[in-house]
């Protein structure tokens, strides 16, 4: 019974068009960012680094390199602050999870281009 309830209620979260997008890809995501009353839009750009969960939990991870310090955020997939998700170039990865990159530096954490 409870576990009918929970699907139901997840259902109406997810959103109904989600971009597609993959580990590897670079991005570039489109966040709501609220400051006392007022709304903005902040960009956050990177590289995809894991895909996590499912449903109306799924979760990804960005990372990027700002001022020689490595920053990673996690933002659900379906959450109403992340506004889009922009594809900028897309990634020819072979792992599922790119933590590998964490211990990178330089021209070496460039994923390898699809096209």
């Amino acid at each position: 019974m409870s576990a009918k309830v929970l699907e139901k209620i997840a259902g109406e979260q997810i959103k109904k068009e989600v971009a597609s997008f993959k580990v590897g890809d670079s991005v570039k995501v489109h966040v709501k960012i609220k400051e006392g009353d007022k709304e903005r839009v902040q960009v956050f750009s990177g590289t995809v680094v894991a895909r996590d969960g499912g449903g109306a939990t799924e979760t990804f991870t960005v990372r990027r390199v700002s001022y020689g310090e490595g920053v990673e955020r996690v933002f659900p997939v379906h959450a109403p602050a992340v506004t889009k998700v922009e594809v900028e170039r897309q990634g020819k990865v072979r792992r599922a999870k790119l933590y590998y990159l964490r211990k990178l530096t330089g021209k070496k954490t460039k994923v390898a281009s699809q096209d």
